[in-house]
């Protein structure tokens, strides 16, 4: 996934806060080593993942000692297995023992949420669906997730509440109607907003395809219920599929013939990659 301008501002801003969450006022342990000693690390990976996160591994070094140097063997979205070599890591010894756990913390968590992206997106493949992303990021991660997701050959979903418009219940109900809600929304949103409405039976997917909705998300529907939207739908409105969605069954979903599958797991519950770092002896 290209990497954009607006991302990279916002890696040198994640990772000056996550040093200065963890070093705060000095690294104290680090202390004991002399000053002038250098040191060599290396990453390995203990299981089979997506590499995700480089440059924010890289940022941390960066930040720390610019003289120090990291040499990459895999690069972003590539598939690596147990024991493979990440990167080779030239450093004070000061720099590497206080960098190491805040620029393992971000390419462990984003290779997790690659490497969780990838597997549902081989569950679907073969099949219309395209697997998306949600709101559901940790606070102050989410465009780092959210390219995670799309190394991971996953799609991104709008990044917030400025870039797309997603009528739910509560906005229908205090707008007056699917109808109503429609028509406003199509005044108010900016030309490159997407508009999408959430319905929760097929009586309402009735109502939204004859307001002229034209992407519908299909809300904890059955698999009856969402074989039969794709059905009554017939290419008017692009469909996506969300609530309830696992690794299980997201195969039976996108067999329904619904375009997207948008699952909040992805971002929300992730698991961290097991990467070690080892210190080399010179």
């Amino acid at each position: 996934m290209e990497m954009n301008q607006q991302l990279r501002v916002e890696i040198q801003r994640e990772v000056a806060s996550a040093l200065a969450e963890d070093i705060g006022t000095g690294d104290l342990t680090a202390q004991l080593i002399p000053e002038t000693a250098s040191a060599t690390g290396r990453v390995i990976t203990r299981q089979d993942a997506i590499v995700c996160g480089t440059a924010w591994f890289d940022t941390v070094f960066q930040m720390l000692e610019p003289e120090s140097s990291v040499v990459w063997h895999v690069k972003d979205g590539e598939r690596v297995a147990p024991g493979q070599r990440l990167c080779d890591i030239f450093a004070s010894a000061r720099c590497l023992l206080t960098a190491e756990r805040t620029a393992l913390n971000f390419l462990q968590f984003l290779s997790g949420t690659a490497t969780t992206t990838a597997r549902f997106v081989a569950a679907v493949a073969g099949t219309r669906a395209r697997i998306v992303d949600t709101r559901k990021t940790l606070p102050g991660l989410r465009l780092a997730q959210k390219y995670a997701v799309g190394v991971g050959g996953g799609q991104n979903h709008r990044i917030g509440l400025y870039d797309g418009v997603l009528i739910k219940e509560n906005h229908i109900i205090a707008a007056g109607g699917v109808k109503k809600a429609l028509q406003r929304a199509a005044k108010i949103a900016p030309s490159n907003a997407f508009i999408e409405i959430e319905v929760e039976s097929l009586a309402e997917l009735g109502e939204a395809l004859e307001a002229g909705a034209k992407m519908i998300l299909l809300d904890n529907m059955s698999i009856e219920e969402m074989s039969e939207a794709v059905k009554v739908t017939s290419g008017r409105a692009l469909l996506e599929a969300s609530g309830g969605v696992n690794l299980e069954r997201v195969r039976e979903i996108a067999e329904t013939g619904v375009d997207r599958i948008s699952v909040g797991g992805l971002t929300k519950d992730v698991r961290a990659i097991d990467l070690s770092l080892r210190h080399i002896e010179e």
